[in-house]
């Protein structure tokens, strides 16, 4: 079986070329999730399932949000494979989803279940906010080190502080939403004037934020727990910070596309990320729908337990309903410090 990846320069997947709807036989997978994971997981599922041929396109969350919804009436892929539940769930009222009640879905985690009527959706595992620390740059610089979201708006950091934009980023997104949820409205946006002062850009990737940290590039970034340990683990001179107040956390889910036209291999793949799928996960996520299938980390033994301990009440519904709104005057606000698309 053949695989078809396409990246650009920057080392994501690009959109593949097409100007109908997949072909019976094919299973076209869409997907926002982190990219080396994203084929990571496809290679595994193919080895496992070598008699479907698979094609892949990847976009940040925002750019994929937007792609689907362009195609919402004649919509192009099969499956849609780790995408923000904020995401899925305003997708759902627009009846873009075939439902499909997949086999495990009694094992896991029942925050993972799409409750509303039929099930449309499942999640896989989740993710969370955090902040990447450049131990090195902040010796040089004579910071001192934060310990919670309120200590990055100390004018101390004016300029030093990466971020990702939660217009085309998940992670982005996840940390505004949070921040209003757990300050209230009004104080969130004072919250965040004061922080843009100490923003030096916002990036349309979760994960960048972190490796401009780890690179020296900007000491502290805005990210996510698992690019952060998996920079740590790679020798550079960084430490991953769980704010004081909590962190915002968003579910990665899978569905199936209405419209489909390879229905029963559909299937199997979400049947996959519920079985195997999910030991494979727990190899690289620290917040999973079956959390007995964790693999350890000697390296970090109280890494899982500090991040769950720190995850808010998350309102899904509320977010979904809300994003537009919330995006549309972060931009009108703070846009003008994002860094160019490329």
């Amino acid at each position: 079986m053949k695989f078809n990846y396409r990246k650009l320069a920057v080392g994501i997947f690009t959109s593949l070329m097409l100007t109908s709807a997949a072909n019976a036989g094919d299973l076209l997978v869409y997907s926002s999730t982190d990219a080396d994971n994203l084929k990571y997981y496809m290679d595994n599922f193919q080895k496992d399932n070598p008699d479907i041929k698979v094609k892949v396109v990847r976009e940040s969350t925002g750019t994929m949000a937007a792609k689907m919804m362009a195609e919402k009436d004649n919509p192009q892929a099969d499956v849609l494979f780790e995408m923000a539940a904020t995401v899925a769930l305003k997708m759902e009222t627009q009846g873009m989803f075939h439902p499909y009640t997949p086999k495990g879905m009694d094992k896991i985690d029942q925050r993972y279940v799409d409750k509303e009527g039929e099930v449309n959706w499942v999640g896989n595992y989740g993710w969370a906010g955090c902040i990447c620390w450049n131990t090195i740059e902040a010796k040089k610089l004579g910071l001192p080190k934060p310990k919670s979201w309120a200590d990055l708006t100390n004018p101390i950091y004016k300029g030093l502080i990466s971020m990702p934009n939660p217009n085309s980023s998940g992670t982005g997104f996840l940390d505004v939403s949070s921040w209003i949820q757990v300050m209230g409205e009004d104080a969130a946006w004072t919250y965040m004037d004061a922080l843009h002062k100490n923003v030096g850009v916002y990036t349309h990737s979760g994960s960048k934020p972190c490796k401009q940290s780890g690179s020296g590039e900007f000491p502290i970034g805005i990210s996510w727990p698992g690019r952060a340990i998996k920079i740590i683990k790679a020798g550079a001179p960084m430490e991953m910070i769980i704010p004081e107040e909590g962190i915002g956390w968003e579910m990665q889910v899978v569905a199936i596309m209405k419209g489909t036209k390879n229905l029963e291999d559909s299937k199997r793949l979400i049947d996959w990320t519920l079985g195997r799928g999910m030991e494979l996960f727990g190899e690289r996520q620290s917040i999973i729908a079956d959390t007995s299938k964790i693999t350890p980390d000697p390296k970090l033994p109280n890494f899982f337990k500090e991040v769950n301990a720190k995850l808010i009440d998350n309102k899904f519904a509320w977010a979904a309903a809300n994003k537009d709104r919330i995006v549309k005057k972060w931009k009108k606000r703070y846009d003008g410090k994002t860094e160019p698309k490329k």
